[in-house]
């Protein structure tokens, strides 16, 4: 650990959050998740958010600036373009300085938080610091939700010493000392990403986390002895951990699993509380890990027996037990049932049944599904995932028409490609010997501000020489280092960092 982190956690306020197994107040809850805004539904923002993915020079700083002129901003409509080009973190950028510069629009706290969630997404965290500073400038003042955009995103990065010392110097900017939501949400982020001993955290959910549930055992116990009685979420957090063994073979440890689960249910009904849908979706899930359909079924016939209505989760972990094992015609009937309920069928569901197509190589059972959803106006109910599993398994099949349609629909639906997008489009187009394509596409990527793969610059190269290519190899070469050199110049008061492999 950084002595930053050393010194802060030393001296927070809180004596119950210190480094020692026993507190004498139960902690305060962590701040909620920085989620960024709803997306939705907005003509203005489609069509603006197309113009400039579309029409964005990468040589010339905003060419679409000229084609925007005239265009009344607002600040929910600000948001809406932002979350369409959240995959697109150079031309995000490049609509956020024009809308400050040429359109004269002062941004609120929520688009400069959602600026740095994007570029925060890309690790260009040079840039989020001068977007910081300047919000302090221009008298939007940082909240602790800005920085907990930030250090939620370093955190994700692996950078858990710059996120400390980011949180370290949060008081600076908001003019007070963290409380203890704010400083449980840093340790929350931390166990998360898996950094608990980085946190010293004395949750529950740290350890659990670590698949250390002895530990959290030993901190749910002294909860108990102190007086402070767990309620179902402290239950469900333990549960949890139990439950989430990396490795459910042989079939005594999957055993072992379960018969430690079900003790701790009895556990908690002996303390007078019952488990609800969360205690239940946990179990379900190792039932769908280890493939246990027939037990699967029973328990969740038993939880609607005691009156508890299955959540989307709990539906989720059945349909995908099913449809891994080969039974979609059940796993059919349960999305039914799921939606006669009430329920609305998540991505998650959805993406059990193209898996499984996929597995088959049923591109008919694949693509009925997908109309069948699109008939149904639930496009939004589709994810990356979804677009990313039917692009690859028809490129597979070799049917580059409906490739090209998905690919359509995706843009359509409020989603820009993202990395693994574009990364599975290149290698198969190079697998089908597609290479204007497949430059295409390469280039496309490195405009939005997508830094493709070390592999992906590999396999285009190879591919090149090895169809006697080198002269077009050469072109796309120079051409990204061109972009790497107007990349900076288009960004350079912000320290935007070029491509570099």
């Amino acid at each position: 650990a950084s002595s930053t982190s050393l010194r802060f956690l030393s001296h927070f306020p809180n004596p119950q959050l210190g480094l020692r197994l026993g507190f004498q107040a139960p902690p305060p809850p962590p701040a909620p998740k920085p989620t960024p805004p709803p997306l939705l539904p907005s003509v203005s923002a489609d069509a603006l958010a197309r113009l400039l993915i579309q029409h964005h020079n990468p040589f010339h700083a905003m060419e679409s600036s000229l084609q925007l002129s005239g265009v009344g901003l607002t600040h929910d409509l600000v948001l809406q373009i932002l979350l369409r080009l959240k995959n697109a973190s150079k031309v995000a950028l490049g609509f956020f300085l024009w809308a400050r510069d040429h359109a004269h629009h002062l941004h609120d706290a929520d688009a400069y938080d959602l600026i740095a969630d994007i570029l925060g997404r890309v690790r260009q965290f040079d840039v989020v610091w001068q977007l910081i500073v300047e919000m302090d400038q221009r008298g939007v003042v940082p909240s602790p939700r800005t920085f907990a955009v930030h250090v939620r995103r370093y955190v994700a990065a692996g950078f858990t010493r710059q996120a400390i010392r980011a949180f370290d110097d949060m008081p600076a900017f908001i003019g007070r000392e963290p409380d203890g939501s704010e400083f449980n949400m840093l340790l929350d982020t931390l166990c998360k990403y898996g950094y608990p001993k980085k946190a010293y955290t004395i949750m529950i959910y740290g350890w659990c986390k670590v698949k250390q549930p002895q530990m959290a055992r030993k901190f749910l116990n002294e909860m108990a002895d102190r007086g402070l009685e767990p309620n179902v979420v402290t239950y469900n957090v333990l549960l949890n951990g139990i439950c989430r063994r990396g490795n459910l073979q042989p079939e005594t440890r999957f055993d072992r699993v379960i018969q430690a689960a079900e003790d701790l249910l009895e556990e908690m009904r002996g303390r007078g509380i019952e488990p609800d849908v969360t205690s239940y979706s946990i179990i379900l899930h190792v039932y769908t890990r280890a493939h246990k359909p027939e037990l699967s079924i029973c328990k969740f016939r038993s939880m609607k027996d005691k009156g508890i209505c299955p959540a989307v989760a709990t539906y989720t972990s059945v349909i995908k037990c099913l449809a891994s094992c080969g039974r979609l015609e059940e796993a059919e009937e349960l999305l039914s049932e799921m939606t006669r309920n009430g329920v609305s069928p998540s991505p998650a569901a959805y993406n059990c049944f193209f898996k499984e197509y996929r597995g088959r190589n049923d591109a008919h059972g694949a693509l009925k599904l997908y109309k069948k959803i699109k008939e149904m106006g639930s496009g939004s109910k589709l994810d990356f995932l979804t677009y990313n599993i039917l692009i690859k398994m028809f490129l597979k099949l070799d049917k580059m028409g409906i490739v090209r349609e998905i690919w359509k629909d995706m843009g359509e639906s409020g989603f820009s490609p993202d990395l693994d997008s574009y990364t599975q489009l290149i290698h198969g187009l190079c697998n089908k010997q597609k290479w204007r394509e497949a430059c295409q596409f390469f280039m496309e990527m490195i405009e939005k501000g997508l830094l493709p793969q070390k592999i992906t610059f590999e396999t285009l190269n190879r591919a090149l020489i090895q169809a006697d290519m080198l002269r077009t190899w050469r072109r796309l070469k120079k051409r990204v280092e061109e972009e790497s050199h107007t990349f900076g110049m288009e960004f350079k008061s912000y320290q935007f960092q070029p491509y570099k492999r």
